[in-house]
């Protein structure tokens, strides 16, 4: 809203893969990382462009290293006047301001709040989805407020929702939450619960750096999840579940 400023009819827009709401009233436009390293290979002077920045940079990927690449070498070579900013929670912003030729840092400390870090044992045999339906229950019956429980996929979210159902208060929904539902039940596991309502998430990993859920009191990490892995004899690349930490 303050970039916009008190521009009348000034619009925000996105770009991304097979979709483009973008007319000639925006002023911000949102887009992948991979559509920018497009619009900068289409047309390196980026015209009509005067910032670009780089958000959750800390989540680091090809294309995100790619997408600052080409933008320290147009703004290097082409358009000196170019403005570029890289934000970050975690990241070390030193090395990434040194990267662009010693960029002012600015931090904001925010808050911090205590957490309380408990472990429990999953037994050999049972499955996860067993193991974390009962600590969910756990955690619904102790402590107060809502409940977000990572999974390694959609498979193990369903079967897991399956053993809850029927068995939390009636105050209390279960919502899941992947990459492959449709945006308005993303909306729906992302909103606050209604006054006096709880909620338990079931996410995948797209729920770890770059939402926040509010009322969510009590995080329950399976510490597994699902990753690509590449097979150079096959030439495929399939998901594997894996631990993390």
């Amino acid at each position: 809203a303050e970039l916009l400023g008190e521009e009348p009819g000034a619009t925000v827009g996105y770009a991304m893969r097979m979709e483009n709401r973008i007319s000639a009233k925006t002023r911000i436009v949102v887009v992948t990382e991979g559509v920018l390293a497009r619009m900068i290979l289409d047309d390196p002077e980026l015209p009509g462009v005067s910032a670009v920045i780089f958000d959750e940079f800390h989540e680091r990927s090809l294309d995100g290293d790619f997408g600052l690449a080409l933008a320290l070498d147009v703004q290097g070579a082409l358009r000196p006047d170019l403005r570029l900013a890289v934000m970050s929670a975690t990241l070390d912003g030193a090395r990434v301001a040194k990267l662009m030729s010693g960029a002012p840092v600015i931090e904001s400390e925010g808050r911090a709040f205590p957490v309380d870090i408990r472990y429990d044992e999953r037994p050999a045999g049972i499955a996860i989805e067993d193991a974390m339906a009962k600590a969910i229950r756990a955690a619904l019956a102790d402590e107060s407020g809502s409940v977000l429980a990572f999974l390694p996929g959609q498979r193990e979210i369903e079967r897991t929702a399956e053993r809850l159902a029927g068995k939390v208060g009636t105050d209390t929904d279960i919502v899941p939450l992947y990459g492959m539902l449709d945006g308005k039940a993303q909306d729906a596991a992302i909103k606050p619960p209604p006054a006096g309502r709880r909620k338990v998430v079931l996410a995948t990993s797209i729920a770890e750096t770059s939402i926040t859920i509010d009322g969510v009191r009590v995080v329950i990490d399976s510490g597994l999840s699902r990753l690509p892995r590449y097979e150079p004899a096959s030439g495929l690349t399939r998901l594997e579940t894996v631990r993390v930490s």
